[in-house]
């Protein structure tokens, strides 16, 4: 391993290079994860009020019978990130390994089916291409280093987080409490802060959106914004501190504006409708993590 960091210090761009082919073959997993996590998740709920609703009947309408057959399980086929495997949503068609190629598949396809015809979105090729350009950027940034790898983690989660909410307003706990436990774990041997700005920074950015949630709701009796994203926001204050805290802020409300003012004009988006926050966050703390502190001396700078 350390002649092979050695090679990778010596020949930067071979480096660059197969974390790029890394992470393109991630990104095709990560499109996976933004399609079937959502519709797991779902199945479980559906699970868990089928068995829930059972006892309910069984306590409220038939209180004397002492068995009751379990619910039907709405959703008999095993179903995972794993099985079954990619297929054609329209002709059930089996997709083959050489069309399961980051980008090289989708373009091979030209972007159908082989089997129907039917069209396969770009956002497959755009997910892996742009998961594995931003890991390229990284190597290129940290070199062959442990925070190149943690960021990379991190990178691969948020891709998955900024699909998930675009699609279904939702950002799992399942992505985002480890992401936050692992950004506190990371620093308590201070790999990007001190374990006491990894603390402060999680409770801050939790609360901190929470308070804008509560008082939204307090003054106009709607929700502003989802728990998911007081979460996502507590993770990069897990990870980097309680410092860039106010320019994730800043930049995912400022971005987040733009687009939404934009849509707006465009009347792509009815003013009044929600939009994700999440992807906002998600954009504003990869900007904050590779460039925060930078933007921050920048802009202090500028008042000074």
């Amino acid at each position: 391993m350390t002649e092979l960091i050695l090679v990778f210090k010596q020949i930067p761009w071979l480096f660059v290079a197969l974390s790029f082919v890394f992470a393109a073959v991630i990104g095709s997993f990560l499109n996976v994860v933004i399609h079937r996590l959502p519709v797991m998740m779902k199945r479980e709920w559906q699970q868990e009020c089928n068995h829930y609703l059972a006892e309910y009947k069984k306590s409220v309408f038939e209180p004397n019978q002492q068995t009751l057959e379990a619910p039907i399980d709405a959703f008999p086929d095993k179903y995972n990130l794993v099985v079954p495997g990619s297929a054609c949503p329209k002709c059930k068609a089996n997709i083959k390994a050489v069309h399961n190629l980051p980008v090289l598949g989708w373009l091979l396809l030209k972007g159908q089916c082989a089997a129907c015809s039917n069209r396969i979105s770009a956002r497959y090729p755009l997910v892996e291409l742009i998961t594995g350009c931003l890991v390229a950027f990284l190597a290129w940034h940290f070199g062959p280093t442990e925070q190149f790898v943690y960021t990379t983690v991190l990178t691969f989660a948020l891709i998955a987080l900024t699909g998930i909410d675009l699609d279904e307003m939702l950002l799992p706990d399942q992505i985002t409490l480890p992401l936050l436990w692992l950004g506190l774990i990371l620093n308590l041997s201070g790999t990007f802060v001190s374990i006491s700005d990894a603390i402060i920074g999680a409770a801050a950015g939790y609360l901190s959106l929470w308070s804008i949630f509560w008082a939204f709701k307090l003054l106009t009796g709607k929700e502003g914004m989802g728990y998911g994203d007081f979460k996502l926001l507590a993770v990069f204050g897990a990870w980097f501190g309680w410092q860039v805290l106010p320019l994730v802020i800043l930049l995912s409300s400022l971005v987040g504006a733009i687009v939404g003012l934009s849509l707006i004009a465009f009347k792509k988006l009815n003013q009044g409708n929600p939009i994700p926050f999440g992807p906002y966050l998600a954009i504003a703390g990869w900007i904050a993590m590779i460039w925060g502190e930078s933007i921050t001396q920048w802009y202090l700078s500028t008042l000074y």
